[in-house]
Parts: structure tokens; sequence; C-alpha cells
């Protein structure tokens, strides 16, 4: 409830060339880089389920909440920069202990310290996000005050709310209450701490993944502790 560069080998161009494969997917690139080697990578971050956004080529906002997404989920530190160790690990399966390992085989894990979910099908992780979760401070806005607390617990989602709304707190896109005024919703704002009013704040993209396959009653797992 609240709301580089591309490198291929010449320096400065930001666009990747008609080098070899291994090269472009060996590229340096930061946020505001376009090229063949950011397509590469946005397509390697949607076959990792963790990029729902165009395969444009262009290192915009939703493909950098995506290398933040695989770089929580492998524990590096998560930072717009893709290096040669993002690319290696795009090679390889994630392998990450789920959060409730005996849970129902469909379920959505968040992982409040790490500002991290995960959706499951079938017992297998199939979307990966970045989120952020409530700030733990108390707020007063739009004559409403309170403690913007993303609760622990098992839940499951009671209501939809399709595309955006706006409340007193802020705008929402694509919500999924799972608790009172709890959602897991896309907002325009998913910074690297936790700085929502209690909702489970995602990129839009990702978002309007997160709605076509989640629906009412499935269960959602909230663990951990912000740092």
């Amino acid at each position: 409830m609240d709301t580089g560069r591309t490198s291929t080998g010449r320096t400065g161009t930001g666009q990747a060339g008609s080098g070899s494969t291994g090269a472009v997917e060996g590229a340096l690139l930061r946020p505001g880089a376009r090229g063949e080697a950011v397509r590469l990578l946005q397509r390697r971050l949607h076959a990792g389920h963790y990029y729902y956004g165009k395969i444009n080529g262009v290192y915009d906002e939703q493909t950098k909440f995506a290398v933040w997404a695989l770089q929580k989920n492998r524990r590096m530190v998560p930072k717009g920069e893709v290096d040669r160790q993002v690319w290696k690990a795009l090679d390889k399966p994630a392998r990450r202990r789920p959060l409730v390992p005996n849970g129902p085989p469909d379920r959505v894990e968040i992982n409040l310290r790490e500002q991290f979910l995960t959706v499951y099908r079938d017992r297998r992780p199939v979307l990966f996000s970045h989120i952020s979760t409530g700030a733990e401070v108390r707020y007063c806005e739009g004559g409403r005050c309170g403690n913007a607390i993303t609760p622990v617990g098992d839940f499951r989602v009671q209501s939809r709310a399709p595309g955006w709304t706006t409340g007193r707190l802020g705008s929402m896109f694509n919500s999924l209450y799972f608790t009172g005024g709890i959602a897991m919703h896309g907002s325009s704002q998913v910074p690297l701490r936790p700085a929502s009013h209690g909702c489970v704040r995602l990129p839009i993209e990702t978002s309007k993944r997160l709605y076509e396959i989640v629906g009412i009653g499935e269960p959602v797992y909230v663990r951990g502790k912000i740092m």
C-alpha cells in the first residue's frame, strides 16, 4: 500500500560491433549502453527468469533491475555494472536453498533480508526479482499514520487489482494483496533499500509477469529481517 557503455574491443563506441560472440558476451556493460551485447544480456536474463522487458538492446532501468536480481541470487553485491563475473553467473544454473523447503510446489517466497522474491512452479523457480519492502519507519502521509512494515508469516493472495491504482499512499501497478492492504505490486521506484510503506515493490515489467502467473489463493511466504 504505497506506492557504460558497451565494450567490444573498441572503447567508447557504445555499440556492439560485429566481433565474435565470445567478445560480445564478455563485454563490460553499464546502464545507458546500447548494442548487440545488451541484447544478448537481455536474452540471457530472460532465459534465467530475471528479465521480462523488451529485447531492445538498451541497458535501461528494467534491465538494471534484472541484473540486480541475478547478482542477489548469486550473492554478489548488486550493482549496475555487468562484468565477466556476471556473464559467468549467467552460464550456471542458480542453486539456492528455498526459504520454505517443504512448502507447496507452487508458491511465492519473499526474502526481506536480501530484498529478493522467488516464484515457484512445481517446486522449480520460474521468476526471480529484486524488490523493495517496508522501510520499517513510522510515517504520516495523507492524514494517515502507521508503521512501514512488511509482515513476516504465511499468507495467501486474497485479491488482485489490475493496472494502476492510486490511494493515499501512492500509486501501485498490478497489485496482488496478500494480507490486509499489503500487496506485491509494480512500482516506478524500486531502490536498493527497503523504502515502501509495507508493500512489496517490484519492477514494472516483472510485475506484469507476476500478475500473469499468480492467482487468488497462491501461498505467499515472507521470511527474514531487513538489515
